[in-house]
C-alpha cells in the first residue's frame, strides 16, 4: 500500500492545497493529511476549526484522512506508517527551501518527497495572502475550498 503524508498548517486551506491533493489521489492508496502545530507559531484559525475545513472539503474522499500532529514530519510518517510526504511547488524559492528538507528528510528516515508543481490558476495563492485579505475584510472566497467560510 503506498501511503502518503501531505503535511502543513493550512491556516486555512486553499484552492492550491486541494489542487495538490486531488492530483495526487490517482498516485496514492491512502492520503493522510497531517495538520502540524508549533506553539511558535500564532494562528488566525484555531486546530479544531483548520482540521473541519480540511475533513469537510474532502469528505466524500474515502482514501483521505486528516490526522492533527506535533513534531518533526518524518516522526509522524514513521508513526502512520507512510513511506512518502507530498509537497507542492508554486515557485523556484519553494523548490530550493523544500529540496533541502527533502534531502534530509531522506537521510534520516529513508522517507521520500513528492514534489508536485502547482497548477497555474492556483500558483499565486497562499494561506498568508488569503489571511492578510480575511485581516482586512476583503472577498477570500476565490482563493478557498467553498467549505471555509469566517
Amino acid at each position: 500500500m503506498k501511503r502518503a503524508v501531505f503535511p502543513g498548517s493550512f491556516d486555512p486551506i486553499t484552492l492550491g492545497h486541494l489542487d495538490i491533493i486531488q492530483r495526487s489521489i490517482p498516485l496514492f492508496d491512502e492520503i493522510i493529511i497531517g495538520v502540524g502545530t508549533n506553539s511558535d507559531k500564532k494562528y488566525m484559525f484555531p486546530l479544531d476549526k483548520r482540521m473541519t475545513f480540511i475533513k469537510d472539503t474532502f469528505a466524500e474522499f474515502k482514501s483521505i484522512s486528516v490526522t492533527q500532529y506535533e513534531g518533526l514530519t518524518i516522526e509522524f510518517c514513521k508513526k502512520v506508517q507512510a513511506d512518502f510526504i507530498i509537497r507542492g511547488l508554486r515557485n523556484p524559492a519553494d523548490f530550493e527551501f523544500e529540496k533541502a528538507i527533502a534531502h534530509t528528510n531522506r537521510k534520516l528516515s529513508g522517507i521520500e518527497t513528492v514534489f508536485l508543481l502547482t497548477a497555474a490558476k492556483t500558483s499565486f495563492i497562499s494561506s498568508s495572502i488569503v489571511r492578510e485579505i480575511i485581516s482586512n475584510q476583503g472577498d477570500y472566497t476565490q482563493l478557498v475550498p467553498a467549505t471555509v467560510k469566517i
